[in-house]
């Protein structure tokens, strides 16, 4: 589904500059320059409209933030929800408005203490499964930008994804540490944050589907 145009979108954006972020040599040379301190880094891919981000950033002020879209029209929501925060867009929040497949050219190799990916497209139709962010192909990309302790996290209300994901994860060399298919009604739900389709998907008595996974060892 086509993401809605927002009126003045550049300029929406431009108004937001102080947390967004385009200098890939900048970041890349080092992650943590846009933040005020250094902190543990943690990237949520495809964020959506920001409401997990903005919501993690304010909860954890011990660690950094990125959130990355690639759709701009998406992202105006985004950070304007961060700048509309009380007292101002948080210090450890920034946003890159950019492709997964382009994370190897913003970071460096074991950047992220947390990966998440919160409601990705499933993109159910056949032959589109390596656009999935599941897909082995993206796996390979987290790994690398993973600390030798670092964790994925996966929460999605599709169960076809959620099964192929499980076994990407086993053909990509990651094992399960944590796993629910009702995560709402689990002992991990304890200070899980949702996203925006996730607070409508619950509402409606939908389940969960969660998994925290790391690089085995």
């Amino acid at each position: 589904m086509r993401a809605r145009k927002r009126k003045h979108g550049a300029e929406r954006l431009a108004a937001a500059g102080e947390v967004l972020c385009y200098d890939k040599a900048a970041i890349y040379e080092d992650p943590q320059i846009p933040f005020d301190e250094n902190r543990p880094l943690c990237l949520e891919i495809g964020c959506g409209k920001g409401k997990f981000s903005c919501d993690m950033s304010v909860a954890h002020p011990s660690a950094n933030f990125y959130a990355m879209e690639k759709v701009e029209d998406v992202m105006v929501c985004a950070v304007e929800k961060a700048m509309a925060i009380t007292g101002g867009a948080p210090k450890n929040l920034r946003f890159i408005i950019g492709d997964a497949k382009e994370l190897t050219e913003w970071f460096p190799e074991k950047t992220f203490s947390c990966i998440f990916l919160n409601f990705s497209d499933p993109w159910p139709k056949k032959g589109y499964y390596k656009r999935r962010l599941t897909y082995r192909a993206f796996l390979e990309i987290y790994k690398k930008l993973l600390k030798d302790d670092g964790i994925l996290r996966l929460k999605t209300d599709n169960v076809g994804l959620f099964d192929f994901s499980l076994e990407e994860f086993e053909a990509a060399g990651f094992e399960i540490v944590k796993m629910s298919r009702d995560l709402h009604a689990s002992e991990f739900n304890k200070g899980n944050i949702m996203t925006e389709y996730e607070t409508n998907f619950s509402s409606q008595g939908m389940p969960i589907n969660f998994a925290e996974v790391k690089i085995k060892k």
